[in-house]
């Protein structure tokens, strides 16, 4: 039973449908901008799984406990997960994962902002993510916990391109190859870096994944996604693959809190 104080989100009406979204990859043109916080999300993926046909009270109550749970256990680690209800009855399986520098009150109000703007742009749906700056939310009435999500995914680049492509895409993917293999042996599973690319210019790098997932899941996610570099941003001076298990970002600015 999950114990924690809860936020009292907003209530939702659920629908049932049947109607399933299959794997998406979706491949957006936008500038790689320093996202404000409390902006607005980055981006977000509706899906939904088979019908609870009858259970839509049940379901929303459970999902409102979820998220007042998540709200207080993701912040003070920057991770949280949880399930509650058991078949015949719906059930909602959650997680919620703040970027491993950000402080405990700007995770738990993007968890807030994170759960408030989901209900608002998935209201029909018992299966969504969405993803901030700051944190990432997911929920679905199927348990996901400790698979890597190769479904959900998006690419973010910046339109601006480099004068040696060549040696800056190996210089990225050498960075980001090194951050992953950092990243899965760590407690946050969670790495930042730097590496010099000349003239005194720097490349920054962040890799991320969510902690449901083991530690070889970690690497295998990291290393899935890094090799999607030729295709996400190659010879871009920004890029981020961003997935429902994890993420990898490099600037040629700094792109975390110090």
């Amino acid at each position: 039973m999950l114990h924690c104080l809860s936020f009292n989100p907003p209530s939702f009406a659920v629908m049932s449908s049947s109607k399933f979204s299959s794997s998406l990859y979706l491949l957006t043109f936008v500038f790689l901008l320093q996202t404000g916080f409390g902006v607005g999300s980055i981006f977000h993926i509706c899906t939904s799984s088979e019908n609870n046909t009858g259970a839509d009270d049940l379901y929303e109550a459970n999902w409102n406990k979820l998220m007042g749970y998540l709200y207080c256990q993701a912040p003070p680690t920057g991770f949280g997960k949880g399930n509650l209800g058991e078949s015949p009855n719906p059930a909602n399986y959650g997680l919620a994962l703040c970027r491993g520098d950000v402080s405990v009150s700007d995770c738990k109000t993007c968890v807030v902002d994170a759960s408030v703007e989901i209900q608002k742009s998935c209201p029909n749906n018992k299966a969504a993510i969405i993803w901030y700056d700051n944190c990432l939310l997911k929920y679905s009435d199927k348990d996901f916990f400790g698979q890597i999500d190769n479904s959900n995914k998006f690419y973010m680049w910046n339109l601006q391109s480099v004068s040696n492509p060549g040696l800056f895409n190996q210089k990225t993917k050498t960075m980001l190859s090194q951050l992953a293999n950092k990243a899965y042996i760590s407690p946050k599973m969670y790495a930042v870096g730097e590496t010099e690319l000349g003239d005194s210019k720097k490349l920054y790098g962040l890799t991320q994944c969510t902690r449901d997932l083991s530690a070889n899941d970690c690497k295998k996610c990291l290393d899935g996604i890094i090799a999607e570099l030729p295709r996400c941003c190659a010879g871009k001076e920004g890029g981020r693959v961003i997935s429902g298990s994890c993420n990898f970002r490099y600037e040629m600015y700094p792109i975390v809190s110090e």
